[in-house]
């Protein structure tokens, strides 16, 4: 019986047939044998991608997790190279007791390095590094009916910044080459306080993101009135000094999923208002280890059960700095209006460095991202509203996280789409790219 694979957010219920690779020297003809059977195919990872932009055309994937070995490292300078199939929490396995640390990482560990570099994927610190291209050195791109090539800043540069960001669409990656880097201590300082309203957030970040490396906020997208646009930020850095360890805590475990979603809008109203309350009045510092800090939601596997069996959406915008605090403001009071609120709501400021990448998401301004269980009312009222405010402040979605943006969206968001289409290797094609695109 052949795998079947999903996105993360299980929509739209395409589920995916798997051709595993596990070996590099297999990966051209095992991607020519799906072709000829199935017209066009594309690759998949450790599936943690939300929407549709992991889902082939043809339902057919190339199953590239099985490519999960470690090539060659250098401990002296922090570079490490292996395949595609390796996730970003198995570098840290081995990187961490060396002193050694990725330059940026997203919100979950269980990111292969071909996800992180097709997607390139950003975090708490995009402030002062950037996206993943910027710890990119080279990696390993086979296109069908061509030999593979090495692409790199300066070798084959065009197919390097196609690739970065490029959704897997330019060709299969087979290895990466990162650089880390130095860390003293596994254990994170962090500096925590609420905030009563957008205001109060925007005045934090600009005072204290520049003092610290990371920096994230939780906001109450239920919260009306006076109380609307609180929520909770908090930043971090590295501890100069302490143990070099990989956490060790077992995750618990979403056993089954529900038929029904568990995140309803009386338990998120609830949660929110208790987790605001819980939270310091005044700057409350404390060292923590690494993973709950950067990896809160890996500490629950499985933990998208908890949508049901229709799944869950998320909706992750990017801002311009002149206009976002009016934007959010609106998009805020939409949600709130609508009922439809989500725990998962995440606030965080994106700055000023340029990824090499055509399709690259971030932009200098304030990202929101929020999470919303699968119905009716979502896509047909909800998600076209906030996309109407999104577009007017001249915004743009997420790709990886997206399953229902509109063509003529992404196209005016995304000016290169036609560069990375006449690079798009003709054996590849997702359901997003054709939904955007075609």
């Amino acid at each position: 019986m052949k795998l079947l694979l999903n996105s993360w957010g299980r929509y739209p219920a395409e589920p995916q047939a798997a051709h595993p690779c596990a070996w590099r020297n297999d990966l051209d003809e095992q991607w020519r044998r799906v072709t000829i059977a199935h017209g066009s195919t594309l690759p998949f990872g450790n599936g943690r991608s939300y929407g549709d932009s992991c889902l082939a055309g043809s339902d057919h994937v190339v199953h590239v997790r099985p490519l999960n070995r470690f090539i060659e490292a250098n401990w002296q300078t922090g570079e490490v190279c292996a395949e595609a199939g390796v996730t970003l929490g198995e570098v840290l396995q081995l990187a961490v007791p060396r002193g050694w640390f990725l330059q940026v990482t997203p919100g979950t560990r269980h990111v292969t390095l071909g996800g992180a570099v097709a997607n390139d994927v950003h975090g708490k610190n995009h402030h002062c590094r950037g996206t993943f291209a910027h710890s990119v050195l080279r990696f390993g791109l086979h296109r069908s009916e061509q030999p593979a090539m090495v692409c790199s800043p300066t070798e084959n540069p065009q197919w390097f910044a196609a690739t970065i960001g490029g959704l897997g669409l330019t060709g299969i990656i087979s290895w990466v080459s990162i650089r880390l880097r130095r860390i003293q201590s596994s254990r994170i300082e962090t500096t925590r306080v609420r905030f009563g309203r957008l205001s109060e957030f925007f005045a934090l970040s600009a005072e204290l993101d520049s003092l610290h490396e990371y920096s994230v906020a939780w906001i109450d997208c239920l919260a009306t009135g006076p109380a609307s646009g609180r929520g909770v930020i908090t930043f971090g850095a590295h501890c100069e000094s302490g143990p070099l360890e990989v956490p060790t805590a077992r995750a618990m475990h979403m056993p089954v999923r529900p038929p029904v979603s568990l995140v309803n809008p009386l338990m998120v109203s609830v949660f929110n208002r208790c987790y605001w309350h819980m939270q310091p009045t005044s700057r409350k510092t404390q060292t923590i280890a690494y993973s709950p800090f950067f990896y809160p939601l890996d500490g629950i596997e499985r933990w998208n059960r908890i949508y049901g069996r229709k799944g869950f959406q998320q909706f992750q915008c990017v801002l311009p700095q002149a206009v976002a605090e009016d934007a959010l403001a609106e998009l805020l009071n939409v949600i709130a209006r609508s009922g439809m609120g989500s725990f998962l709501a995440v606030l965080k400021r994106c700055g000023d460095i340029a990824s090499p990448g055509l399709l690259s998401f971030p932009m200098p301004g304030t990202s929101l991202a929020l999470d919303f269980p699968q119905n009716r009312a979502l896509s047909t009222t909800l998600l076209p509203h906030l996309d109407a405010i999104v577009h007017e402040a001249d915004g743009r979605l997420y790709p990886a996280k997206d399953a229902h943006m509109s063509a003529s969206f992404f196209q005016r968001a995304y000016p290169a789409w036609e560069q990375l289409e006449a690079m798009r290797d003709p054996a590849l094609m997702s359901r997003f790219w054709r939904r955007v695109t075609q």
